[in-house]
């Protein structure tokens, strides 16, 4: 993040585009979150827990690898993991190269409800952000996330 400049307080309508794409953000959130909880009883965190297991090699993530792909502090995985292997949709076992370390691995019943939770939540987003947008709008949306993300030190 660039900290050189002086820091300026935001215009009144520079204040005004933060609030809409802020409330506007969270409002979509909200509605893709409830619509997956209903239509495939997994949460949003359990589906980006779920999602980066799922792109892993052999399904399989060491839990301090988990926590930073998704953005988590390491004691809020723990917590989230526990509740998702009482569900049997993950397995933690200890690295067999690290004592200290724990892999947790994408079950099969995880896969299952990943795939089967998926189909209706990528239709939402179709639904919800995809068709609000022409193309050319999509493309700036995909400008503006990429500057920001950039500015923010993000991984793209």
């Amino acid at each position: 993040m660039a900290h050189g400049k002086r820091r300026e307080m935001p215009t009144r309508e520079e204040l005004r585009i933060w609030r809409n794409y802020i409330e506007t953000a969270e409002t979509l959130r909200a509605i893709l979150d409830g619509r997956l909880q209903s239509d495939s009883s997994l949460s949003s965190a359990d589906y980006r827990v779920l999602l980066a297991l799922s792109e892993a090699d052999r399904r399989t993530l060491r839990s301090s690898e988990l926590a930073e792909l998704i953005g988590w502090q390491r004691s809020r995985l723990s917590h989230h993991l526990g509740r998702m292997e009482k569900r049997r949709l993950v397995h933690r076992a200890p690295c067999p190269d690290d004592v200290h370390g724990i892999d947790v691995r994408l079950t099969d019943l995880g896969a299952e409800s990943f795939r089967t939770g998926s189909v209706p939540h990528l239709r939402d987003v179709h639904e919800l952000f995809v068709e609000a947008l022409s193309p050319e709008q999509l493309a700036r949306v995909d400008e503006f996330t990429t500057a920001l993300r950039r500015h923010l030190d993000l991984k793209p």
